[in-house]
């Protein structure tokens, strides 16, 4: 049955990836694909079930490529638009400007074969494309789209973080287009041209200071958006690794109280199955209550993990549930003595779950690293904030009861999450206390 299942799935995958021949999934293999889309999903870089796909940056931010292709769709774009461009232009320059030759249209290809390599070497296609244009504009070829080039070369210098490139390259054309029209004219073509106006020069200058400007603004802007890219990716790993930690703490809270009194009454049902079988059969349905406890709590806490946002079923555990809790410890030898000192508020639901679990722990360690059969908690409500004390007589029974486990770090980071504190360690007199303070803010207190 197992094997026709896999061989069903495996052809309803075929038909989806169009093989006409089923492919074998082995169980490792569907194990395997399975945890890795897992981890995916958990580390962000692939979208859980429903879920929208990630916000980008403009396109006109970014690069039009990776730095690893060739932009060869928006470069030959570029080319075309430049050769139009040109023809158009040398019609409406005929007989004031030479007319495009061979060598003109080699020049005018220069340029955008330059740019495929802009994402590569910036700054040689940015000197590289003004020295084209120099070149050009030199040998007395109409004025036209050969400046958009040299702007496109300076742009993507700047946005590679390579200004000084691009200004550079900008001043090298404008200083050859100076030269060539206040002194060079007289030695090139066309014959008989006379000196250009100044005021071309300065529409020049002007035009480059824009392009770089403009290609500023681009960059800064791109970089804004990267740094807000990486701030959102840390702050998402930072909350997938407190959801870890919360869920690391609800399971070991969970499952330690559980499994320690399960073990005790395990123990007890061992020694006594033969001599009293009745207390046997009380000790086992104590084990029952408590693994049916577990798995339901267990169950929600991975409810969350499928289903991330979703309402839980059941309450959290607070404070309100101590009495199942001091029930469980006695069923696990423990007796308990719960005192409260003032007006119980109405806590929130952090603080409260927090506080259950606290007190959940240190009984727990009281059971599993103590020797005395009794334990004292005291519950105190005080202006904005709430006092926890657990007290055993001890002694303790083995080389943890110092707490230096998980237990206490888990219910150190619970209390310093709330801006708390915890204080655990042995008492003068013997024993072992828990003191744990959680503040209560004004406004949430009545």
């Amino acid at each position: 049955m197992e094997e026709q299942r896999d061989s069903g799935r495996a052809g309803r995958l075929a038909g989806r990836m169009g093989l006409s021949r089923p492919m074998r999934l082995t169980r490792p293999m569907r194990l395997t694909t399975s945890v890795r889309l897992a981890r995916a999903r958990w580390a962000g870089r692939l979208p859980g079930p429903g879920a929208s796909r990630a916000w980008g940056p403009p396109p006109w931010v970014t690069r039009e490529a990776d730095s690893r292709r060739l932009p060869w769709l928006s470069t030959l774009g570029l080319a075309a638009f430049v050769m139009l461009g040109s023809a158009f232009a040398a019609r409406g320059q005929a007989g004031d400007r030479a007319g495009l030759d061979a060598f003109a249209r080699v020049l005018l290809l220069a340029g955008p074969a330059m740019l495929l390599l802009r994402h590569r070497h910036p700054v040689a296609v940015a000197f590289g494309t003004a020295a084209t244009a120099t070149v050009y504009l030199g040998a007395g070829y109409p004025y036209g789209p050969v400046f958009v080039t040299v702007a496109v070369g300076s742009y993507a210098a700047v946005v590679a973080g390579r200004r000084r490139a691009a200004w550079a390259a900008l001043g090298m054309f404008w200083v050859g287009y100076l030269l060539v029209g206040h002194w060079l004219f007289r030695w090139l073509p066309p014959a008989g041209d006379d000196a250009a106006p100044w005021g071309s020069e300065l529409g020049l200058a002007a035009w480059s200071v824009a392009v770089v400007a403009a290609s500023e603004l681009v960059r800064v802007r791109r970089e804004q958006w990267v740094r807000a890219r990486a701030e959102q990716e840390a702050a998402e790993r930072r909350r997938a690794d407190e959801e870890r930690l919360r869920i690391a703490r609800e399971l070991h809270d969970v499952l330690a109280h559980s499994i320690s009194v399960i073990n005790v009454q395990a123990g007890v049902g061992l020694a006594l199955l033969d001599s009293d079988p009745e207390q046997a059969r009380t000790a086992l349905t104590t084990i029952k209550a408590a693994s049916k406890e577990a798995l339901g709590e267990v169950r929600q806490v991975l409810d969350t993990l499928r289903a991330p946002g979703a309402a839980p079923r059941a309450p959290a555990p607070g404070l309100a549930r101590l009495p199942e809790l001091v029930e469980q410890a006695a069923g696990a030898g423990l007796a308990v003595e719960v005192t409260e000192e003032g007006r119980a508020p109405a806590l929130p639901p952090g603080t409260d779950l927090a506080a259950f679990r606290i007190v959940q722990e240190a009984l727990t360690n009281v059971v599993r690293h103590s020797g005395s059969r009794t334990a004292r908690v005291l519950i105190g409500y005080g202006p904005g904030r709430l006092r926890l004390r657990i007290d055993d007589e001890g002694p303790a029974t083995g080389g943890e009861a110092g707490g230096s486990g998980n237990g206490l770090i888990g219910m150190r980071e619970r209390a310093a999450a709330l801006g708390g504190t915890i204080d655990a360690g042995p008492r003068p007199d013997g024993g072992f206390r828990v003191l744990a303070t959680l503040p209560v803010t004004s406004e949430e207190t009545p």
